[in-house]
């Protein structure tokens, strides 16, 4: 991947983040959309959707930060851990799965049903094996693994700011920010540096082509 590519790959992130901050935030905070509205004040309207805006594009900052993180953890893992890399990989995201479950219900003293809990990690999980499954078809068998923990053990380690926060709605914005940042990053990735099954499709027929 040469330095244009990467810029523009940062660039094209970056505004992904913006817009999905944006949207996200026309339904978690509604409300002070339609405050702004009834009656129109132009001015707090700009103002709020530039919050919003500069809000996914920071979010959008850090989930670039994790991606680049576990491109290094997971060379790293794999010097280390060589053929058991994907076995530690799988136990790192059951131990998250089940941090996610435990230690927010625990903050709450069980004012919040644990059954939100479980179905907010079902959820990521669900998620996760989705986005997993098409970058090991789109590349390898090899990717789903690696995938999987992007997707939730770096999306979990990003979001912490996010859970730390009161009440659920900055929580909830930066929560899709990332997911939505971690999957155009891990689906566009082997393209951009050229690997991947589709490149080597696409490298046979124009090698055919030219037979």
């Amino acid at each position: 991947m040469n330095s244009r590519k990467l810029v523009n790959f940062f660039f094209k992130t970056l505004f992904l983040g913006g817009l999905a901050g944006l949207i996200t935030s026309f339904f978690v905070k509604a409300e002070d959309y339609r405050t702004i509205l009834n009656p129109l004040d132009l001015m707090e309207l700009v103002g709020l959707v530039v919050f919003f805006v500069g809000l996914g594009l920071v979010f959008s900052i850090i989930s670039q930060t994790g991606f680049f993180a576990y491109l290094f953890l997971n060379r790293l893992g794999l010097g280390i851990f060589k053929s058991y890399w994907p076995t530690v990989q799988l136990l790192l995201i059951a131990f998250v799965l089940f941090d996610l479950i435990y230690f927010p219900y625990k903050a709450t003293e069980g004012e919040v049903s644990v059954w939100w809990y479980i179905l907010m990690s079902a959820a990521i999980l669900g998620y996760g094996l989705v986005i997993a499954k098409i970058k090991a078809k789109q590349t390898h068998k090899r990717a789903f693994v690696p995938a999987l923990f992007l997707m939730i053990v770096m999306t979990t380690i990003e979001w912490i700011p996010g859970l730390t926060t009161e009440g659920t709605d900055y929580a909830w914005l930066m929560i899709i920010t990332l997911l939505a940042c971690n999957t155009y990053q891990l689906l566009v990735l082997h393209r951009l540096s050229g690997s991947g099954s589709d490149q080597t499709k696409h490298t046979k027929k124009k090698t055919n082509r030219k037979k």
